[in-house]
């Protein structure tokens, strides 16, 4: 490499302009794929070396992705290379794509979710808590007295008896989240209308409850996250609330662990029965590959479960 080389800049050449070559960037698309960030931008500076040993200051983007495919088909798989292609694809789509996160609460569905818009490019994301709490600016408790509680205490605000065959903390959930999915659908439908990809999350996606009318309009992508552990669950909680959630303060859900697992039985019940798959969350890395593959796959060719 001769002197200076470093120092002179790499400029990708699009149909209208060049813009520079930024090893950052390039990483961020890698972890599309779901490759870890640091093998991410391992390959990034591989492609930024390779550049500069050839003195090739101008590349044309389908020749840089060609060789960032050829690169991480070779050093990790022909997956990860497939994922990258089918990411590059994402922004010609014909319909926009709706990624659906469910499972109960404290199984990390919030950080599992802005990491999958993150990596997959998407800028839209709604959770249904937030969902939740605009509906009561809009109904009072008198009215809908279901949206005033938590997923997992909804059952002390029914209205009627609860027949001895029904579990009540099942009822008020679903109760609730009927009610929500109102909410969800109408958000739904904006996405669609301006045909933007978007992410929501919640306890309250329910799996099978969205309308077949959406799947003709919309890539929709649904999944459930899961800890099946009891006790890796339960922790879930202590360590959020020392990351500073104090307004998510681990006794109240701690007290409620009990109905907190039941809900999660009877939505990965649901899973099973409507063929969404379930994710274990253990290792974050781990989950995001796992959802990202799925997710492209479901998008642009097989559809393949969790584990």
């Amino acid at each position: 490499m001769k002197n200076g080389a470093k120092e002179k800049p790499i400029l990708i050449s699009g149909k209208k302009r060049s813009l520079p070559f930024s090893k950052g960037m390039l990483a961020g698309s890698i972890m599309a794929t779901g490759l870890a960030p640091a093998k991410s931008y391992r390959i990034a500076q591989q492609i930024e070396d390779a550049l500069r040993e050839n003195g090739a200051y101008q590349i044309a983007i389908p020749d840089l992705d060609e060789m960032v495919t050829e690169l991480l088909s070779r050093t990790y798989g022909d997956g990860y290379a497939a994922n990258y292609r089918h990411w590059r694809k994402l922004g010609k789509l014909d319909k926009p794509v709706i990624i659906l996160v469910g499972g109960t609460t404290g199984v990390g569905k919030s950080t599992i979710a802005a990491e999958l818009a993150h990596r997959l490019g998407i800028v839209r994301i709604s959770s249904t808590d937030s969902i939740r709490e605009v509906m009561r600016m809009q109904f009072s408790k008198e009215l809908m007295p279901a949206l005033y509680g938590s997923s997992f205490t909804a059952w002390k605000l029914l209205r009627f008896p609860v027949p001895k065959s029904s579990d009540p903390v099942i009822v008020g959930f679903t109760e609730q989240c009927e009610l929500v999915t109102i909410g969800v659908e109408a958000i739904i439908e904006r996405a669609i209308n301006e045909g933007v990809n978007m992410v929501v999350e919640g306890a309250h996606l329910l799996p099978g409850f969205i309308k077949p009318e959406y799947r003709e309009r919309a890539f929709i992508v649904e999944l459930v996250v899961a800890v099946n552990d009891e006790e890796q669950h339960r922790t879930h909680f202590y360590i959020r609330e020392m990351e500073g959630a104090k307004e998510r303060p681990s006794d109240k859900y701690v007290a409620n662990f009990e109905n907190i697992r039941k809900i999660q039985s009877y939505v990965k019940k649901l899973a099973k029965e409507h063929n969404v798959p379930v994710f274990g969350s253990y290792n974050l890395d781990q989950t995001i590959a796992k959802i990202l593959r799925y997710a492209l796959d479901a998008i642009f060719g097989d559809k393949k479960s969790g584990n």
